[in-house]
């Protein structure tokens, strides 16, 4: 049997495709409903190039041989001779599963980084904004700011803007002049304009602001902090005030590689600092029987995830992979490095930084708590100072916050973050969080 974890564009492709061939596929989706944050809707799927996912949702969810499982919860997976046990929590009750082949497609989640009042209520990421316009029908605020960094702002903004939200504008940290470092990639890719000139229509519509080169650097609840940045994130001093009550701040993704983690999967360091898993040209990971796809072998967007889901689940079934598919797996893997030379996160965002700014929201951990592990208790790196200050041991186990304690406590003691400890700080024993009663009564 051919397990997919995951039900975003990457899963959907790969499950198409083994449908398609008459495979018996189940996937393992811990959302309500499939489509991942990108075509995650409570009914018909809306934005640009929308009607790719009733096709994916057809072949799939309706196909006989496809067995969806949604609100699973991955918990733990090991590997047998010859077989993978996956372990997970679902209506309550723990479960298990055995895959002869595995496809994970496990995605990513928004990148945060701190700034004055980022704990406060109203504060969320871009991808919180859409779940719950998209999952719920909730708006978020009755005055909303979008800002960040990314192409990924402007459906987000749209969207809000489209379902009546007050959006008071996108706040981009870089200028739109940076595409101009990346011309091959425009030429190779031009749906891509196409699809900016579609939001640059909808912005207009709806009379949405654009600010570019600036950042939030600060929220009271009530209004926003809104400052020049150098193309390093370093504020340059200056500040305005935006009223709202709702501020949408996102750095682009991290990918999601907990589980490959525990399953063995040999990972890298990105050229932009994440943690990614290393795949051959059939996306196969360095364990056999496991394949990866999506955002957790590089932030690409769906266009790129669903080439790689394909070009995985055809690889797993021992299918030819056409010439034409491996290049337009090449021409968007070339506009995602594009993406990272338009929108790099430096480290300037700790200018933004007061003592009490809270760098861990979980365990409450200040940054000047981080300060003072390294200059007062000679902290030499995160996973020292975590020990002294509790940072990352909260609830997300250091999903939101780790990335951050590594660029500080490196500030402070002028030493780059190594590799190793990337890779350390993003990989977890456990997948997902499971309580003691369910665990002692075992798998139903």
């Amino acid at each position: 049997m051919i397990v997919i974890i995951g039900a975003g564009p990457a899963g959907l492709a790969a499950a198409k495709v083994a449908a398609q061939k008459n495979v018996a596929v189940t996937i393992l989706d811990a959302a309500p409903r499939p489509g991942g944050q990108y075509w995650r809707h409570r009914d018909e799927v809306q934005g640009y190039k929308s009607h790719r996912a009733s096709e994916y949702f057809d072949s799939v969810i309706g196909s006989k041989r496809v067995t969806y499982i949604h609100g699973a919860q991955v918990w733990s997976a090991v590997r047998n001779e010859g077989s993978i046990t996956l372990n997970y929590l679902h209506e309550g009750s723990e479960k298990s599963i055995t895959a002869e082949k595995l496809i994970l497609t496990t995605g990513a989640y928004d990148r945060s980084i701190p700034f004055d009042g980022w704990e406060l209520p109203g504060s969320m990421t871009p991808g919180a904004a859409q779940a719950l316009l998209k999952g719920h029908g909730v708006i978020a605020g009755k005055k909303i700011l979008v800002s960040g960094t990314g192409p990924f702002l402007l459906p987000v903004a749209v969207g809000l803007a489209e379902s009546g939200a007050d959006v008071r504008g996108i706040v981009e940290a870089h200028s739109p002049l940076r595409w101009l470092l990346s011309p091959f990639a425009l030429i190779l890719n031009p749906q891509k304009g196409l699809e900016l000139l579609y939001y640059l229509r909808k912005i207009r519509k709806y009379s949405l602001k654009v600010y570019f080169g600036r950042a939030v650097i600060g929220f009271d609840g009530n209004k926003a902090s809104i400052s020049r940045v150098k193309s390093n994130l370093e504020s340059k001093g200056y500040a305005t005030e935006i009223e709202c009550d709702v501020i949408a701040a996102g750095w682009g993704f991290n990918p999601d590689v907990t589980l490959g983690g525990i399953l063995g999967c040999n990972q890298k360091v990105d050229r932009d600092g994440s943690v990614i898993f290393s795949v051959d040209s059939r996306q196969r990971s360095s364990q056999e029987k496991i394949w990866i796809a999506g955002e957790a072998t590089g932030i690409g967007g769906a266009d790129l995830a669903l080439a790689e889901g394909e070009i995985a689940a055809r690889s797993a079934l021992n299918d030819s992979i056409s010439v034409a598919l491996k290049f337009k797996r090449l021409r968007l893997q070339l506009f995602a490095s594009a993406l990272q030379r338009s929108y790099p996160v430096g480290n300037g965002w700790q200018s933004w930084l007061k003592p009490e700014t809270k760098i861990c929201r979980c365990e409450e951990v200040s940054h000047a708590e981080i300060c003072q592990s390294v200059n007062e208790l000679a902290a030499q790196d995160s996973r020292t100072s975590k020990l002294f200050t509790r940072a990352g041991m909260g609830l997300c186990q250091g999903r939101v916050c780790s990335r951050n304690v590594s660029e500080l406590v490196a500030g402070f003691t002028s030493c780059a973050v190594s590799d190793g400890e990337r890779i350390a700080s993003s990989n977890r024993p456990i997948a997902n969080p499971i309580s003691l009663g369910l665990l002692g009564d075992g798998k139903k």
